[in-house]
């Protein structure tokens, strides 16, 4: 009987050493990865949410081979990655966002086929295995068209296809919303909740809160190089109990306002999306002080649309989460 767990990381350190400077040279240490642990269950469908340079994709390729650690150890399907490399990639599949990794000018059914010798699937289960995994995610009946001919979210789930070919215990998914339009980013979800559904262990990198809130039983928050929180998406919203969200759209608002808002008694979190003329402002403040007449008064003068005040959701946890760390 093997471990309960799919993914065992301890104490996972990433360092990067180069060279500054041409006439007195220095090195420089960068630390992607400052000691990253954590356990996934076999069948979980695990979240790793980040901002930009967190360490996500440097966690992941640790935890898939693609990078030895610098410290630490990690196991995974009970062999050590380091040491057992061969037998963990019988064991994986790795999935990435983006269009790379797929032969254009051959059919969806031609790519599926040569990826199947590569992964040494037997020849006699190739054409079950492919037929099961077209219509697993939503391409039976299209896998005779070339690939150049797809959209990006029918790309992204013959990218998950290839990844499961060789029936992996664990499938990595890096990012596989990135770039795909709403209609196709719920389709790809749609699967990847079937895949765990299934039985197959998933480890997700996501951007998208909505995603995540969806699929994961547990979500680890990277920040830094560090786990800032780790718990079930319910778990972890209650990080922004006792806070109020109010949303305000407006046009123009220049870094001062920002930042006097930022300052208003009870504020604890500020972040600004840019919609093309359009900010929508994010104030996280204290549930029971009302700074909505504060916050407008900050933005007199500037345009503005729709304002409300509304319940934190995971988005905000997590924000808060991140701000903190």
């Amino acid at each position: 009987m093997g471990s309960e767990y799919a993914i065992e990381a301890d104490q996972l350190r990433r360092t990067y050493r180069g060279r500054t400077g041409w006439l007195r040279p220095r090195r420089t240490e960068v630390d992607a990865v400052r000691g990253v642990s954590f356990t996934v269950r076999r069948g979980e469908l695990f979240g790793l949410l980040g901002p930009n340079g967190a360490g996500k994709t440097t966690t992941i390729k640790m935890l898939n081979t693609l990078l030895i650690p610098t410290s630490g150890t990690a196991v995974v399907c009970g062999q050590d990655v380091v040491r057992q490399t061969r037998e963990v990639r019988r064991r994986i599949g790795y999935v990435f966002g983006g269009d790379r990794g797929l032969y254009e000018r051959l059919s969806a059914l031609d790519n599926l086929r040569y990826f199947a010798e590569l992964y040494g699937v037997a020849p006699r289960d190739q054409k079950r295995r492919i037929a099961e995994l077209l219509d697993l995610v939503g391409l039976a009946g299209r896998e005779r068209e070339r690939v150049e001919g797809y959209s990006r979210g029918m790309r992204q789930r013959l990218h998950i296809a290839r990844g499961l070919l060789h029936a992996p215990e664990v499938l990595f998914l890096d990012e596989p919303s990135i770039g795909v339009d709403p209609v196709a980013a719920r389709e790809l979800r749609r699967t990847v909740a079937d895949l765990a559904a299934g039985g197959t262990t998933v480890l997700l990198t996501t951007h998208y809160m909505a995603e995540a809130d969806e699929l994961c039983d547990r979500i680890a928050v990277i920040a830094d190089g560090r786990i800032q929180a780790l718990g079930t998406p319910a778990e972890l919203r209650h990080r922004a109990d006792g806070r109020r969200v109010v949303e305000v759209e407006a046009y123009g608002v220049p870094d001062t306002a920002v930042s006097a808002l930022r300052g208003l008694p009870g504020v604890r979190e500020t972040a600004v999306e840019e919609r093309g003329a359009l900010q929508l402002l994010t104030v996280q403040s204290d549930a029971h002080v009302d700074v909505q007449s504060d916050i407008l008064r900050e933005l007199a003068g500037i345009r503005l649309g729709r304002v409300s005040s509304r319940e934190p959701t995971l988005e905000d946890a997590y924000v808060a989460i991140v701000s903190s760390s």
